[in-house]
């Protein structure tokens, strides 16, 4: 049964291939989007697991949590430094935790933070020990992993996020003395400092050693971590900055939550549009074999003539669609991995989510018995026609 359905593919191999090509290119847009938005939606959701608040410098809030909770953003500016001991001191306030950015090191950002900041993600260190002294910094998992970055190492990072790339602090080096665990969160690609370090490599004056060659520029931060104390603080605190202040406040979870609002329409439009490629793959799986059925209808007759059972004529004809649309799904899977993994290897902003390229989703296995059901069903109507047709009419025509 099925070496006869493989004959017969082979023997229309051009319209075979279209077909399979058509229910690929279904399968692999839905397993692209299916794992971005998955993936995405579940970092999206851990990055942010704890930090109630991000406050910075006026802007857009969605930049600010985008720079703030994922690094994956310019950051809105500076804020006073005087703001820390301002939230610190707010009873409905748990912990602030600053952070001090604008620089990287080979498209790795160097944040100025405190050791507050591990609690936030989960992280804590694999080896070595936590930044105590100006230039001292600790890596993120990842970080130290694609950038080879190890204990005891020197390293000078440059003025700019990310790619950016700008002129080198090689006056200020940087000495690894920790690396933190994998955390499956932002901190993996994270190089930590003290905030006092920030300061330092810029010139920046500031209370405590390492800065006496320094400038007349107030100290500042980029951000402030948040974490309330009790609920409600999510009701006053940020009233309290917005109309009190010169800075802003942004909730991580109402930001993220109206950007993929805004992106689902986008979604939902290109998720409909695979689906309809995957319907008209069936419908032309349909067409090819109810015409090959046609073409082939006497030696179909003749096989039923000499014995060959319904079942198996049926089983064969089947078989073709099942095994047209399993090539699309097997196909259709490794466009939509491959195209994920190049886009990550390419797109900085894209890898800097954190998305694995080859990671399948349990959705997937949805999407592939869905179109295994398309071409089951595109088969099931030419070969019922050829297991009922008139047997005497069939032969009488071909004679």
């Amino acid at each position: 049964m099925i070496a006869l359905a493989l004959a017969y593919l082979r023997d229309r191999w051009l319209a075979t291939m279209l077909n399979v090509l058509l229910l690929a290119l279904a399968v692999a847009t839905l397993v692209l989007l299916l794992d971005v938005s998955t993936q995405a939606a579940d970092r999206f959701e851990a990055d942010a697991r704890g930090i109630d608040l991000v406050v910075g410098a006026k802007g857009s809030p969605l930049q600010l949590v985008l720079s703030a909770v994922y690094q994956i953003d310019a950051p809105t500016g500076n804020i006073p430094l005087a703001s820390i001991d301002l939230l610190r001191r707010d009873p409905s306030v748990a912990m602030v935790v600053p952070l001090a950015m604008g620089d990287g090191f080979r498209g790795f950002r160097i944040v100025g933070t405190d050791p507050g900041y591990l609690p936030f993600r989960g992280a804590r260190l694999a080896s070595g020990r936590i930044f105590r002294a100006s230039g001292d910094a600790v890596v993120g998992a990842e970080a130290a992993r694609r950038s080879g970055l190890t204990i005891g190492r020197r390293f000078i990072g440059s003025h700019g996020l990310e790619h950016e790339g700008g002129p080198a602090h090689a006056q200020h080096p940087f000495t690894v003395t920790g690396i933190l665990t994998p955390t499956g969160s932002v901190a993996d690609r994270m190089i930590l400092v003290s905030v006092e370090t920030v300061w330092d490599v810029h010139g920046i004056a500031h209370p405590g050693p390492g800065a006496a060659d320094a400038t007349t520029i107030p100290p500042e931060v980029t951000a402030l971590l948040v974490r309330y104390r009790s609920a409600f603080g999510a009701l006053r605190v940020p009233l309290m900055i917005n109309r009190q202040t010169n800075m802003q406040a942004a909730s991580p979870a109402i930001e993220i939550a109206r950007l993929f609002s805004l992106l689902g329409v986008g979604v939902a439009a290109i998720r409909a549009f695979a689906w309809l490629l995957a319907i008209t793959g069936g419908l032309s799986i349909f067409v090819a074999l109810t015409a090959a059925a046609s073409a082939r209808e006497a030696d179909l007759t003749l096989l039923r003539l000499i014995g060959a059972r319904r079942r198996m004529i049926v089983g064969a004809i089947l078989a073709e669609g099942l095994i047209v649309a399993a090539c699309g799904v097997a196909t259709g899977e490794l466009i939509g991995h491959g195209v994920l993994a190049l886009a990550t290897a390419t797109v900085p902003t894209l890898a800097d989510t954190g998305i694995d390229p080859w990671r399948l989703d349990p959705g997937e296995l949805l999407i592939a018995a869905l179109v295994l059901a398309i071409g089951g069903l595109a088969a099931l109507i030419p070969a019922a026609r050829v297991v009922h047709g008139d047997l005497a009419r069939v032969l009488a025509r071909t004679a």
